[in-house]
């Protein structure tokens, strides 16, 4: 009997532990391409730091004290939008970028750089980089030129994979891509009306074009009846009544005319049928 107690009695001292030392841990589970870094905080005994090994796929129990920081190890894409960026004709201009990367060591990453990683050590030096390189390049050139914008990539590039390097990032930069630029209102209202007035002098050049081409035509015309008339020995008088001839016979060619005799012969064109 005093054994059956003496055991029951074991086990609700083993279920309390067991239920006291549960409600004294904590968890961490992350996501598939996600780890966790485990920051132990001791209260009293030993010394806290940050766990060589991060935490896989799956659930793993920690001590209440211990934080974890989940880290995303694929691929990360982060935009950044840039207000006034001055090219180098003094022009205020808006960029897009953007700045691919990948971390390669969670535990390095937040043991010496910390949770806030890229808003501290990365986004700050991403933008400087871009805005040297767009003032080396003019308004016309970002704006509108795919080669300048290519070339402010591969600059911003190579400069985001040295700085990464000497401070010990350990992150791998997939891509840097910057956008056309986006110029003020008011530039692009004035390039709107230059080209509206570039447009303007090529409807007028056409037009002058074919006023020209139209001038030059009646010319040739003139010639060539002159040097029929001149051909039929005719005079300038009898040239007008022949062409006048022509023309009554063109009218009458649809119908059928009648022509009165007075001082002239002049048909008068029958609408009846």
């Amino acid at each position: 009997m005093n054994y059956a107690k003496k055991t029951t009695g074991l086990i609700a001292v083993i279920l309390a532990i067991a239920a006291t030392m549960l409600t004294g841990c904590g968890y961490t589970s992350p996501d598939a391409g996600h780890e966790s870094v485990l920051i132990m905080k001791p209260l009293v005994f030993g010394h806290g730091g940050v766990d060589s090994d991060p935490v896989k796929t799956g659930l793993t129990f920690t001590a209440l004290t211990t934080d974890a920081v989940t880290v995303n190890m694929q691929p990360q894409q982060f935009p950044v939008h840039f207000d006034d960026l001055m090219s180098s004709d003094g022009v205020p201009l808006d960029f897009d970028g953007v700045v691919r990367l990948q971390v390669t060591d969670s535990v390095s990453l937040i043991k010496n750089f910390g949770p806030g990683w890229y808003e501290n050590n990365v986004e700050v030096e991403f933008r400087n980089r871009v805005r040297q390189s767009v003032r080396k390049h003019g308004m016309n050139e970002t704006a509108i030129s795919t080669k300048a914008i290519e070339e402010i990539d591969h600059e911003v590039s190579e400069s985001m994979e040295k700085y990464l390097a000497e401070a010990k990032l350990p992150l791998r930069l997939i891509q840097v891509t910057v956008g056309k630029a986006n110029p003020p209102d008011s530039i692009k209202s004035q390039r709107v009306e230059t080209a509206a007035q570039q447009q303007r002098v090529l409807t007028e050049g056409q037009r002058k074009l074919a006023e020209d081409s139209r001038m030059e035509a009646e010319k040739s015309r003139a010639k060539a009846d002159n040097a029929y008339r001149e051909a039929m020995q005719l005079s300038p008088d009898q040239f007008l009544k022949l062409e006048t001839i022509k023309m009554q016979e063109k009218a009458c060619a649809a119908g059928h005319c009648t022509f009165l005799v007075g001082t002239g012969a002049v048909p008068t064109i029958d609408v009846r049928k």
